[in-house]
């Protein structure tokens, strides 16, 4: 018999009464019975379920939340790049699809609010937090239970952490260049106020050491523009050629730095040379998300004899003539992971301090095959 036979009007909510109703029970066994709680007979129980289904009634989240004293929302703070990074709107939209799992709502936090009170909220993601990040740090001061991705670079720290072995997986894309041939690979890395950029400029610098090159690292900032990137690979284009940098400077003595537009290169005595000239840049991995589509063009222009890799995959690299050598971090997982782990702490089926790796992949393309 269908729901109009019943007296249920098409355009009428169908609600825990409208379920009671139709059962011939109470709301309070109505309720019980699709909760699996009080006293209610199996066959009162089943009765009621069908009725349920047959009506397509949905239990109120809000409702429900509010029993358990919740607000049914989580809130996620990303960097103010959001705008136009892939990387993280993907994993937005991890953290979102999980959330929406649990039947909770996400409130999107930036930097660039200023909130005088907590978000209400039952906690919180953080997404690659910035050390120094005054709205990350009066989050964390709230003591909601928060999760971050990759490790807060400050005094405090998350409940729980999700991070990925990037230094690790650097390596494995420096030897990768390496076995293609490639002497002198240069890196552009944003600044250490990241746990990511961090940990790939500590690889970067370690690889270096072990196989005795010398390390050549443009630093830009978090959010560098497109003008900031090629100014940074120009500069690292011109070493070993005679060509000043970018931006300014002279090259130091004695370990000292290079000047570029917002970073440094930096400059050894054991630098690679042949015949009094220093060994030029052969491989450039640029970690900033975008920035290698950025400097491809570049590299065209200068004879296409820099292989060219990066620390952040996307379509744009994926999509790129030839197709760039990049490091898949998974980000839409690695939101879902991170919202997972919230969960799991608010249950308590997850204590305090709780790290998980997240994996990644190297991606090798055409961008980094041997040069002729």
């Amino acid at each position: 018999m269908g729901r109009y036979d019943q007296g249920v009007h098409a355009d009428e909510p169908v609600t825990i009464l409208t379920v009671a109703r139709e059962a011939g029970v109470s709301k309070t066994t109505a309720s019980d019975a699709l909760r699996g709680s009080g006293r209610v007979s199996e066959r009162t129980r089943e009765t009621v379920v069908a009725v349920a289904e047959r009506l397509g009634y949905v239990p109120n989240g809000s409702a429900r939340h509010l029993r358990k004293a919740s607000t049914g929302t989580i809130g996620l703070h990303v960097p103010e790049v959001l705008t136009r990074s892939s990387y993280y709107m993907s994993f937005v939209f991890g953290v979102v699809e999980q959330a929406a799992r649990h039947d909770y709502d996400v409130t999107l936090i930036t930097s660039g609010q200023r909130r005088a009170r907590p978000p209400r909220v039952d906690g919180l993601v953080l997404g690659d937090p910035l050390g120094g990040d005054p709205v990350v740090e009066s989050l964390m001061a709230t003591g909601l239970p928060t999760v971050s991705c990759e490790r807060f670079p400050g005094s405090r720290q998350a409940d729980g952490v999700v991070w990925s072995e990037h230094a690790l997986m650097l390596t494995r894309l420096l030897d990768h260049l390496l076995a293609t041939g490639a002497r002198r690979p240069g890196l552009i890395v944003a600044g250490d106020e990241s746990d990511w950029a961090a940990s790939v400029h500590r690889g970067y610098q370690e690889w270096c050491a072990g196989r005795g090159v010398a390390p050549l690292v443009s630093r830009v900032s978090f959010d560098a523009t497109g003008d900031e990137v090629r100014a940074a690979a120009r500069a690292l284009l011109g070493r070993g050629h005679g060509a000043p940098g970018t931006g300014g400077g002279t090259p130091g003595t004695g370990g000292g730095a290079l000047a570029t537009g917002g970073g440094a290169l930096a400059r050894n005595d054991d630098t690679p040379r042949t015949g009094g000239a220093e060994v030029p840049m052969d491989a450039l991995v640029c970690a900033p998300a975008g920035a290698a589509t950025e400097v491809a063009p570049l590299l065209r222009e200068a004879g296409g004899r820099v292989r060219l890799a990066s620390c952040v995959d996307s379509a744009a690299t994926r999509q790129a003539d030839p197709p760039i050598t990049a490091i898949d971090l998974r980000p839409r997982e690695a939101g879902a992971s991170c919202a997972e782990l919230l969960f799991e702490l608010l249950s308590g089926t997850a204590q305090p301090g709780t790290e998980r790796v997240h994996p990644i992949e190297l991606q090798i393309r055409a961008s980094t095959a041997p040069r002729p």
